[in-house]
């Protein structure tokens, strides 16, 4: 006797599509086969509860989301307040270092005409000694 393997069964209904057709119905008809079915189709199906619970849990998300980016705003709301002010406070430092360079500026004319009158008034002081014995 000739066994056959549950392997070789397989491949017969996979060949045959009547046979197939056959066997569904024949599972189908059969009330504790069907409900087993049914039973087992229904765990793969979402139900209104599974896409409330959906719902209600993207909900959060997107809750947490606009906390986590009216978050950032108010940073980076406090980080443009800053720059600004870091902005201004550069401004003044440039005037005030302008007001120093324009004050070196007219220090150094004033020493080097010094200087020079300095220098005059000792070539004078020379020339008038060699000159007027």
């Amino acid at each position: 006797m000739m066994d056959i393997t549950a392997e070789e069964i397989v491949e017969l209904f996979e060949k045959d599509v009547k046979a197939r057709k056959r066997l569904a119905e024949l599972l189908v008809v059969e009330p504790d086969i069907r409900l087993a079915i049914i039973n087992a189709v229904l765990r793969d199906i979402a139900t209104k509860q599974d896409l409330v619970e959906l719902r209600r849990a993207i909900r959060e998300d997107i809750k947490g989301l606009e906390s986590r980016i009216n978050g950032l705003e108010a940073r980076i709301n406090g980080l443009e307040a800053r720059m600004n002010s870091l902005e201004s406070g550069v401004s003044s430092l440039e005037a005030r270092l302008d007001m120093v360079v324009g004050e070196l500026d007219r220090l150094f004319k004033l020493v080097v005409v010094s200087v020079l009158g300095i220098l005059m008034s000792i070539t004078t002081t020379i020339l008038v000694r060699i000159l007027l014995p």
